[in-house]
């Protein structure tokens, strides 16, 4: 007897002729050859290998997204900023009267944008041209490391880097590591763990550049290291070396780009660097000077007064008078004169001779008889020694007004003197803010090329290292002239070697 037979489930729709979705009279498509789709190798029937020509950007880190823009330029932060959606709403009340909130044409919204991203779009293209060069295909990429402070201007500096400098970097082809300070200080010592690099880039303000060259140049084999270009992005609140280094400019955006733009277009300029050592401490290295006065402790304390708007630099020299007046910082400098300048020679790599030269020459260095050493008399340094009694002292190289072609290497020194009014300082302090270092009438100014600073036991107060707080010590400041080869824009060079012949 048979069992009877249970119903199969079905899904439902199991069984029904799909509807098609074609309509009547389509023919039934068909699906495209590997060769002719988006990304083939080529069209069939060919062969054709890739091409073996290598850019820059083909083994470059990271990558860059954009959007498409009006136009079907680029978007987004790198170009035309992306059109707005229509505004919804009634655009006119009852009676034909304006609502409340009339709408805004879209006309202005684009041109109140289009300074800062028409320059970051142009700049971006300028670094495609850079990363889109042929090189050889043996030739490796050229390694950068940026050291970025996030806490400059404000904590505002790793948003500033990351929109305007990151892309123009990568887009060039460049190797490029970012390596981010925590705190301060740490630029010092992860300098003495950096290996073999071709670029160094500042990232930051007159503090980040201080601590690079600081841990730069007390390596061991800084005679090495020394020699590796650095280029400098200014996006601290104080960049002193941005003035010497790129022209003025309408806005941050645009200056950023420029100092990016003047690494990949690798024209240097050599600068002088300030070697700062205490009795105890490691030397510190500054590539502006060193400020030891009452306009410096003034200033310093100008932030205080940020309830009083403009007013703040004024009002912070003006309470700093009613302490001890006239307020005296004394003290004895001994210094040295200006060296002379010995002629630049540029580098050339000799070939290397063959092996029976080489051979021939240790044998003949081996066998010879070592000539006896004639000692040389050495010159007495003629030091030249000064007292002290001053308002304010500063020690500054000469980079704010760099002269290419000049014979002598020397530093300035200015003492300002002591017989000062209250109105005097505080009109003075405001000109101190724009420019620390400058020598107001009256002042004594020496040039040096070597000077030791000694203070009296007891002495209070802080030096201002490149914008940068220390305790007041006795040091010696030596100069270290053509230390350090910074990138700067082309224009700024020709201006400087224009103005040296005139």
């Amino acid at each position: 007897m048979r069992s009877p037979q249970r119903p199969r489930l079905r899904a439902r729709g199991a069984g029904r002729p799909k509807p098609s979705r074609r309509g009547p009279g389509e023919a039934s498509p068909t699906r495209c050859p590997p060769s002719l789709r988006a990304g083939g190798r080529g069209l069939p029937g060919t062969n054709s290998p890739p091409s073996p020509r290598r850019t820059r950007n083909a083994g470059a880190r990271g990558a860059v997204s954009s959007r498409a823009g009006p136009g079907g330029g680029s978007g987004g932060a790198f170009g035309f900023p992306p059109a707005q959606p229509e505004r919804k709403g009634r655009r006119h009340g009852r009676g034909g009267e304006s609502s409340d909130h009339p709408e805004e044409p879209l006309e202005e919204n684009h041109v109140r944008g289009l300074p800062a991203e028409l320059g970051r779009a142009l700049a971006v293209r300028e670094a495609l041209a850079f990363g889109n060069e042929l090189i050889p295909s043996s030739m490796p990429l050229k390694k950068a490391t940026v050291f970025l402070n996030p806490a400059a201007c404000k904590g505002k500096a790793r948003n500033l880097f990351e929109k305007n400098a990151a892309p123009i970097l990568h887009l060039s082809g460049l190797d490029v590591t970012v390596v981010k300070t925590d705190y301060e200080g740490q630029a010092k010592k992860l300098l003495e763990l950096m290996e073999n690099t071709d670029l160094i880039i500042i990232a930051g303000g007159d503090g980040t550049v201080q601590e690079v060259i600081t841990g730069l140049l007390r390596r061991a084999d800084e005679a090495v290291f020394s020699k590796i270009p650095i280029g400098f992005i200014p996006l601290g609140k104080t960049c002193t070396l941005s003035n010497t280094l790129y022209p003025e400019s309408t806005n941050q955006v645009q200056h950023i780009t420029n100092a990016t733009l003047a690494i990949l277009k690798g024209e240097t300029v050599p600068l002088d660097v300030l070697q700062i050592k205490g009795e105890k401490e490691q030397p510190v290295f500054a590539v502006t000077g060193l400020r030891w006065g009452s306009y410096r402790d003034a200033g310093v304390k100008a932030s205080k007064y940020w309830y009083l708007g403009p007013l703040k630099t004024k009002a912070a020299h003006f309470f700093s008078t009613f302490k001890e007046w006239p307020q005296k910082h004394q003290g004895a400098l001994m210094y040295l004169g200006p060296t002379e300048r010995p002629p630049e020679e540029p580098e050339e790599k000799l070939s290397r001779p063959p092996l029976y030269v080489r051979l021939y020459r240790r044998l003949r260095l081996y066998w010879a008889s070592r000539p006896k050493e004639i000692p040389q008399e050495v010159a007495p340094e003629d030091w030249e020694e000064l007292k002290l009694s001053t308002i304010e002292l500063s020690i500054a190289t000469r980079n704010r007004q760099l002269d290419l072609t000049r014979t002598e290497d020397f530093m300035d020194i200015c003492v300002e003197a002591d017989t000062v009014s209250k109105g005097q300082f505080v009109n003075r302090g405001s000109q101190k803010m724009r420019d620390p270092h400058t020598c107001p009438e009256g002042s004594q100014c020496l040039q040096a090329s070597r000077c030791i600073l000694q203070l009296p036991e007891g002495t209070e107060g802080s030096f201002g290292i490149d914008n940068e707080e220390y305790e007041a010590m006795p040091v010696e400041v030596k100069l270290l002239p053509r230390k350090l080869r910074f990138f700067c824009d082309p224009r700024m060079r020709e201006q400087m070697l224009r103005a040296a012949v005139q």
